[in-house]
């Protein structure tokens, strides 16, 4: 038998022992005496970021679905945004899984409630999507979901189709294309701070109340403030999304006039650990950092806990509330790969938490799946797997999202700037193209076919290619904008551009002068020129926090940027991966 060496058993028991966070709980305001009083156990079993993931995808290093298995003697079980670090890691995710998983839990505690922190649709595969994820609706209202904050990919088709979602009735446009009627949701969507312009009303329910012996549990739903900018304007036109914390502190009073005293916020925003620091895993907070942390110190003390979302990170934290207490902060990663337990034990005579424990646990596959699940997969695949399987292409090598040079090039960037460049080069004139990074959600990480179900996961927002003039100052302009955000803030964000356009751009250079030798075929661009630029219609209408976009004139759309892009690929197939020449260079 293989000894294990005393450092290595000294670290698993190290990460064992960070794997439960177990919360403070706010003191009961009437002394030591009331925390002996009878309390009642609650469970919570959440996820977020689900993203229709119904089938079990297979569990290679660049789909996603796999997860470090923290139970392994492991010197680094870490996990990243999408994929896991360690040496060993197990496959996680899929309807079939996911469900059995939490009906397992659910069987621990009578008083159990699923929830979801948002974007369980939207950017979703073609077995959703084809739907327009109505399947995935139906799997996580049968599976037990019982309430949802609303998140940014819920809005991708617009207000108008999530009340569907929520309400049920067929599409109006493709009708009921299963040969069913759509329900809508078993589930309540909640949006406490996304409310009409004209009244000021939500869209949803604000929160939900859940009532136990002899305790009542608010359920908040939060959408991050932020949306504006990552969604098409023009499907949220009639609603605005207010702050986060200010909206959870008007709610306190009203709240509490209800009797209620144990609150939790189920909040699409989110945060993330520094996984290079150890021990960081699915259930630790090192080095933390994230929009999530300014809202958690500027929410009120009422609340006692904030499931989280949106940056598809996993996490298990405590973070400082307006009152400097220590808040319970979870996330379960994105793909249903995690589900978040749980477990709260509430004071029924100050209908307060005495303590919150928090786990997250992987959702494995050597659990039986759930025949329910198993069923609707079928069903819907009956229909999907044939369009699915058509080949559109061939590639020669992989086409992936990873910056091949200091520039933020990528070889996937580079393929779909240039495809909706020729959709658009001959009918709208175009002669530059940008890609927003976001809009690419896969990678095709192989040589060979390729089909219309991976091409479609990686762009499955079916938007739309749209050109518009603009002159070399404006180009300029947008440019620029890569590294700052109209609040005045900084980012580096490296929009992907087509053939023959190049530009440099300083890593020193002050904010506002980044971005020099703009050249188009190997003319310099003028500043006063005008010239053709082809976006998606989400760029084009200044989404991730592109105003410079808006500015454009004589708009031209074409067509769906799947499309061009499988157009684009069978046109030139078989496809070779290029990187060269250089069209965006970084200086120091």
């Amino acid at each position: 038998m293989r000894r294990v060496p005393s450092a290595i058993v000294l670290l698993v028991a190290l990460l064992l022992l960070v794997g439960t966070q177990v919360a403070s709980a706010k003191p009961p305001p009437g002394g030591n005496g009331e925390q002996n009083a009878p309390t009642t156990d609650v469970q919570l079993l959440a996820i977020n970021d689900f993203h229709g993931q119904l089938e079990a995808g297979v569990p290679t290093a660049s789909s996603g679905f796999r997860v470090g298995n923290l139970t392994d003697i492991d010197p680094s079980p870490t996990v990243t945004n999408l994929q896991c670090i360690a040496p060993t890691c197990v496959p996680a995710g899929g309807a079939e899984y996911l469900a059995t998983h939490v009906r397992d839990l659910a069987e621990t505690n009578p008083n159990t409630v699923m929830v979801s922190a948002g974007d369980n649709i939207g950017a979703t595969p073609l077995l959703s999507a084809l739907f327009h994820d109505e399947p995935t609706i139906e799997a996580l209202s049968n599976m037990g979901l019982a309430i949802s904050s609303v998140g940014n990919h819920e809005f991708d088709e617009g207000v108008t189709e999530l009340l569907r979602m929520q309400n049920g009735g067929c599409h109006p446009v493709d009708g009921c294309a299963d040969g069913d009627p759509f329900n809508g949701a078993g589930f309540q969507y909640l949006s406490a701070n996304v409310v009409y312009r004209d009244n000021n009303q939500p869209v949803f329910p604000a929160y939900a109340i859940k009532q136990f012996k002899g305790v009542k549990v608010a359920f908040v739903g939060m959408t991050l403030e932020g949306t504006p900018l990552i969604v098409s304007p023009g499907g949220i036109s009639t609603v605005k999304f207010l702050d986060e914390a200010d909206t959870m502190n008007a709610l306190v009073p009203q709240l509490k006039e209800l009797g209620v005293e144990t609150i939790i916020v189920l909040l699409h925003e989110g945060g993330a650990q520094n996984v290079g620091l150890l021990p960081s895993n699915i259930n630790t907070c090192a080095g933390f950092s994230g929009a999530i942390t300014d809202i958690v110190h500027r929410t009120n003390d009422a609340v006692d806990m904030f499931i989280t979302g949106h940056t598809h990170n996993a996490y298990n934290c405590t973070l400082p509330n307006a009152a400097e207490r220590q808040i319970p902060v979870s996330s379960s990663s994105s793909m249903g790969r995690l589900v978040t337990d749980i477990n709260m034990k509430i004071s029924r005579a100050t209908k307060n938490p005495v303590e919150i424990t928090v786990n997250n646990e992987i959702v494995t596959r050597d659990v039986a799946p759930a025949a329910d699940m198993t069923s609707l997969i079928a069903k819907y695949n009956s229909f999907a797997a044939p369009i699915a399987g058509v080949v559109v292409g061939n590639i020669t090598g992989p086409l992936t999202r990873t910056a091949f040079n200091t520039g933020g090039e990528s070889t996937m960037g580079r393929l779909i700037a240039d495809a909706q460049l020729a959709s658009s080069a001959g009918p709208a004139g175009a002669q530059i193209a940008f890609m927003n990074p976001g809009g690419m959600r896969a990678d095709l990480n192989f040589t060979g076919p390729v089909t219309h179900g991976q091409a479609f996961q990686v762009q499955p927002f079916s938007n739309i290619v749209t050109t518009k003039t603009y002159t070399g100052a404006q180009i300029d302009t947008i440019l620029e904008q890569q590294f700052k955000t109209s609040a005045g803030g900084t980012r580096t964000l490296i929009l992907p551009v087509s053939a023959g356009f190049t530009y440099d751009w300083s890593v020193s250079a002050p904010v506002n002068n980044k971005v020099s030798n703009l050249q188009l075929n190997g003319v310099p661009i003028n500043p006063v020129g005008t010239y053709r630029v082809t976006a998606n219609n989400f760029l084009a209408g200044g989404g991730d926090d592109f105003p410079g976009f808006t500015v454009g004139t004589n708009e031209l759309q074409g067509s769906d940027d799947l499309v061009a892009f499988e157009a684009y690929l069978g046109a030139n197939s078989p496809y070779t991966p290029s990187t060269s020449p250089t069209r965006i260079t970084r200086l120091p």
